[in-house]
């Protein structure tokens, strides 16, 4: 494997357990906390394990009680491990062979390996030179919890695995469905071992090692090449001395390994975290939002006092100047909901009702259908999440909205361009009704005074006083009444741009509390989704 190939790995490598670091994170709070722990610790083994000595290999020898793991050990190892064998005849404590031991220290610590024998040249296992670690370790289905325990550690620490059975053995479930099969993605750094197969005819070795590979091809590892020896003969014990050789010439064991892990604890999180994808936030979903949220918050209301608001205002500076007082008796509504501005006033709040439990089963409503809709498609955890996230800011929503309606200019101070006008025709026209009651009066008062009365001028057959107080009366109803359909159009296009105002408010508001923390946790969903994926590889 040339150097390239190992910087290659290796930053492959360090992208997935950053990718996988980043998942993590990102589910923190959302997915099952143990779940979380279980790749925290694959990240915290990976981080040691790339921090102690990339020249060794760590090769560990696992079996089941009787399967002559540590007499295939100390043939594979040479002659030095099987007088330790003698004075062990179980294995309770791991037990280290090391080549090249300098900078093996730190490894072996962090194992907790303290038994450690240095080993000589052996043919077919030292030839290609680098470092390499054999463990012999206790029996993985002792009924010692500690020396099980020792063994499942191992089992996540080690570079490569070698699984040794037995003919008697070798097709327990346990030991495939317990200690084998989970580990069925580390096919890159599995050696399957069966030993002793001095003890069967030389007829029955062919099948039995079919039976086997038939097996693990149902555990997910039928690409391994499984090994017949004998640890008492020697047979294929120097085949076995080469793969293992082989492995630890390539130096890409350690990277393999690690690589397999984070693969399996980004599938455990996958599966954990469920499948598919949210929805996502449309226009239409934030428009029922709006629209649910702003009958919640009486926006027709205020949209129906703007209206009147508009045509009482009308009314006072456009009506019959005789009759208009009467007008100021009314309250203008927008004032009485405190949304007419006076000035550069502010309003903090609305007298708009409160929140009652109607207008809260509104806001639920609004709020958990946006959430519904946009969440959809999300897997179970995410989708709650999403959920959860929308309706986040639930208990400071009413205000917030109240507030969103009182600040928001309704232009109820701005005036019509037509009021002006007709107002100023108005009083012309009142001053010239009056001018002829004026004029009208002095003459009856000079013939009730048998005073000489001046004759007033005619047009076309009509006294000009008289036709001065017909003209003013008639203008001055005929305004009137005018512009109380001016009014009426003007109040319902007032009215409508003060719901497109009141809707933006609200969608503005809307917005903040409620779309911007869903969207939020979507795109931590999605980068969730993106982080897993290259976790994976």
């Amino acid at each position: 494997m040339s150097r390239h190939s190992d910087v290659r790995t290796e930053s492959a490598l360090a992208r997935e357990l950053a990718a996988l670091n980043d998942a993590r994170e990102l589910g923190e709070g959302r997915l099952d906390d143990a779940a979380l722990q279980q790749v925290y610790d694959v990240l915290e083994r990976a981080t040691s394990r790339r921090s102690l000595s990339a020249d060794h290999t760590v090769v560990g020898f696992f079996g089941a009680t009787g399967s002559g793991k540590s007499s295939l050990f100390n043939a594979v190892a040479g002659t030095d491990a099987a007088r330790v064998a003698v004075r062990r005849p179980t294995t309770s404590e791991p037990l280290a062979m090391v080549w090249q031991p300098d900078g093996s220290a730190p490894l072996l610590d962090w194992l907790e390996v303290s038994e450690r024998r240095e080993g000589g040249p052996v043919p077919g296992l030292t030839d290609g030179g680098g470092g390499l670690v054999l463990l012999d370790l206790p029996d993985f289905d002792s009924v010692q919890r500690a020396h099980r325990e020792t063994v499942e550690r191992l089992a996540g620490q080690v570079d490569v695995l070698v699984w040794v059975v037995d003919p008697q053995k070798y097709a327990d479930a346990a030991i495939h469905n317990d200690f084998i099969r989970p580990f069925s993605a580390h096919a890159a750094v599995t050696l399957i071992v069966l030993n002793q197969v001095d003890r069967l005819a030389m007829s029955e070795v062919k099948p039995v090692l079919e039976s086997l590979s038939s097996i693990l091809d149902g555990d997910g590892l039928g690409k391994v090449s499984v090994l017949g020896v004998s640890a008492v003969t020697g047979e294929g014990v120097d085949k076995l001395r080469r793969e293992v050789a082989a492995v630890v010439k390539s130096k890409q064991a350690q990277s393999a390994r690690l690589a397999a892990d984070v693969a399996v604890a980004a599938e455990r999180l996958g599966s954990v975290a469920g499948t598919g994808s949210a929805a996502g936030i449309h226009q239409q979903d934030r428009k029922a939002l709006a629209a649910g949220l702003g009958e919640a918050v009486h926006v027709e209301t205020v949209v129906s006092a703007v209206r009147t608001s508009y045509r009482l205002e009308a009314t006072r500076r456009t009506g019959w100047p005789v009759t208009r007082w009467v007008s100021r008796f009314r309250k203008d509504p927008l004032r009485r909901l405190s949304l007419r501005r006076e000035g550069a006033s502010e309003v903090n709040r609305t007298s708009l009702p409160p929140a009652g439990p109607a207008e809260q089963a509104q806001l639920d409503s609004a709020v958990r259908g946006f959430a519904d809709a946009v969440s959809d498609g999300a897997s179970g955890p995410w989708r709650a999440s999403i959920r959860a996230a929308a309706r986040s800011n639930r208990a400071a929503l009413p205000e917030a909205l109240d507030q969103a309606v009182a600040s928001t200019d309704l232009k109820a101070n701005t005036r019509a361009w037509w009021w002006p006008v007709f107002s100023v025709i108005q009083w012309l026209a009142l001053l010239v009704a009056v001018g002829g009651l004026v004029w009208l009066g002095v003459l009856a008062a000079l013939g009730y005074f048998q005073m000489p009365v001046p004759e007033a001028p005619r047009v076309e057959g009509w006294p000009l006083p008289t036709l001065m107080v017909a003209a003013g009366l008639v203008v001055g109803i005929f305004l009137a009444v005018t512009s109380r359909f001016l009014a009426a159009a003007g109040s319902r296009g007032r009215a409508a741009a003060a719901r497109r105002r009141l809707r933006d408010s609200v969608s503005g508001t809307a917005g903040s509390l409620v779309v911007d923390p869903a969207e939020a946790e979507i795109v931590r969903h999605r980068a969730f989704q993106d982080a897993l994926a290259a976790a994976g590889g």
